[in-house]
């Protein structure tokens, strides 16, 4: 099989792109590929100080590189709803979008809209920042969403009538794992009904494998890192194929191509079971819109 590259992505010139949390680990190294082949690329970040570090260490590889560094918390909805409609103000098209920011295992906390942290920002977030983003993906033709998951999907197993950990002893890898099962339920979700619907967008996933991002906390997996993991930039390939790849289609979902998708060259890889089950799916999709009030008009 030959591996996939950045060789493998064309010139990128005119094509507008937003990447979550792009300020570090595989956010940063995907804005910065796609910006060194020529997208106007933005840098949906919580912290100005760091997206601003971020944009000038591109700009610092590639002079001409467009970057632009706008705040955006997705733990908060009022954050989301301003940030899409200042993006709308200043952009005619979005070509790309990227949804990779993300939390990892903290202690048990919630978003100011009152969701579980994980839950909240990981997908809910990126739930209502999709659904106001959406006008614009749909007019600008040939564009995409990128959904970006994890191998802890397969831990992954939501409790609808406790989203919030609010009856059960709170398990922060569980958590973590729902969220990421959440994010493959709603690629599946929105790609069926953007078929449904007869639309150019086409929406993908993609997971990093074992990838050093800065995600992982204490020492333990401060350790792993250094003898396990592979790097922020190949964490990043299989989230550009997914964004890239000519003959994606809905639902596709990309990882490492090493053993048990840990490490590697990029490839379209098999989610597990669970994850693609239609049912969930959609009530994940109807509990989603009543959470965060946000209605997902396809």
């Amino acid at each position: 099989m030959d591996k996939w590259t950045t060789e493998n992505i064309p010139d990128q010139t005119g094509r507008v792109v937003i990447i979550t949390g792009a300020n570090s680990g595989i956010g940063f190294e995907a804005a910065k590929v796609l910006a060194l082949k020529g997208a106007d690329v933005v840098l949906a970040v919580r912290n100005q100080a760091k997206g601003d570090l971020a944009k000038a260490e591109i700009i610092q590889e590639y002079a001409p590189a467009k970057v632009t560094v706008s705040i955006l918390d997705l733990s908060s909805l009022k954050s989301v709803k301003l940030f899409s409609e200042d993006f709308a103000k200043a952009q005619t098209r979005l070509d790309l979008l990227i949804n990779n920011a993300g939390i990892m295992i903290p202690p048990y906390g919630k978003t100011e809209d009152g969701f579980e942290s994980q839950m909240g920002t990981n997908h809910l977030g990126h739930f209502a920042l999709t659904a106001q983003l959406f006008p614009l993906l749909k007019g600008t033709g040939n564009s995409r969403i990128v959904n970006v998951s994890s191998t802890a999907h397969n831990a992954g197993n939501i409790n609808f009538d406790d989203i919030h950990w609010e009856s059960r002893k709170y398990s922060p890898w569980k958590s973590y794992g729902d969220s990421k099962i959440a994010n493959l339920y709603f690629t599946n979700e929105l790609g069926k009904r953007m078929t449904a619907a007869g639309l150019d967008v086409i929406t993908t996933a993609a997971h990093p494998g074992y990838a050093a991002t800065g995600l992982q906390k204490g020492l333990f997996l401060k350790f792993l890192n250094v003898i396990v993991a592979q790097s922020s930039f190949m964490g990043a390939m299989p989230t550009l194929m997914a964004a890239i790849d000519p003959e994606a289609s809905n639902g596709n979902f990309y990882g490492p191509s090493g053993v048990a998708q840990q490490r590697g060259w990029p490839k379209q890889v098999a989610p597990n079971k669970l994850s693609q089950d239609e049912e969930i799916a959609q009530k994940l999709w109807t509990t989603s819109e009543e959470l965060t009030g946000v209605k997902f008009s396809i």
